[in-house]
């Protein structure tokens, strides 16, 4: 049977993936982000194979999540799979140095507007007693590095609110999952360095980082479960990046 998923963020990157994964099922989606063109360009590559519905959601608007979300048509109302994929990072200087307008807008993308989406479409996932909210978090969420700051941060909130969800749930048959990616080369680091091209694939040359389609398929492993079965967490990095522990700045002599 077809799932009708709802994906924030979709009209690049991770999203657009997990967009790509769904149709390919037969899934019924509905695809939000705030550049409706992109959206309209998504829809026009993938409505051969599935149902699609756009919204066009600045996902920080509560009253416009509030608003929009509720009022999807009927074919597209009840919600089975939603996917809090919409997230950002702003620059990696220190923290000292750091924009306060960048950390706002992460923190309000991050944090409040993945909060708002899935406080929105939960109540009727725990009326009908199924569904899966699967949020995309970071391995910056639990690993800390120079720059990261307030992203790192967010990003840990999102881990932290993925497993509460699952406490509060407990005893309904909704699902919640955390997907927490390490390096991958899309539009992020473009977007963190303001549309600095040189500066985002200097991030990335050599790296054989992972792609948008490799974090797609954890979203569908996760998503394709028996429904008596959750999986908490899937973290995941490039065979080049690992966890290295912590760094010790020694001064010669």
């Amino acid at each position: 049977m077809a799932r009708i998923v709802l994906i924030t963020g979709a009209s690049a990157g991770f999203g657009a993936a997990i967009a790509r994964h769904f149709a390919a099922k037969g899934d019924r989606l509905i695809l939000t982000a705030r550049r409706l063109e992109r959206l309209e360009k998504l829809r026009a590559e993938l409505e051969s194979s599935a149902q699609i519905h756009l919204v066009q959601l600045d996902v920080r608007d509560r009253s416009q999540v509030e608003e929009k979300l509720r009022q999807l048509p009927e074919a597209f109302a009840a919600v089975d799979i939603l996917v809090n994929n919409a997230g950002l990072a702003l620059g990696l200087g220190p923290a000292q140095q750091a924009e306060l307008d960048d950390w706002d807008t992460m923190i309000d993308t991050n944090c409040k507007g993945l909060t708002y989406c899935t406080r929105v479409l939960l109540p009727g996932m725990v009326e009908r007693n199924r569904g899966h909210v699967v949020n995309i978090a970071s391995a910056a969420g639990s690993y800390a590095y120079p720059g990261a700051n307030v992203y790192g941060a967010s990003k840990a909130f999102v881990l932290q609110f993925s497993d509460n969800l699952r406490a509060d749930l407990l005893g309904t048959r909704v699902r919640v999952s955390c997907i927490a990616p390490g390096m991958a080369e899309t539009e992020f680091s473009l977007v963190r360095f303001k549309g600095d091209v040189e500066r985002a694939r200097g991030l990335y040359a050599g790296s054989n980082a992972m792609t948008a389609s490799d974090i797609a398929h954890a979203v569908m492993y996760v998503t394709d479960q028996p429904e008596h079965l959750n999986i908490n967490h899937i973290e995941m990095m490039p065979i080049t990046q690992a966890p290295a522990g912590l760094k010790v700045l020694k001064t010669p002599g």
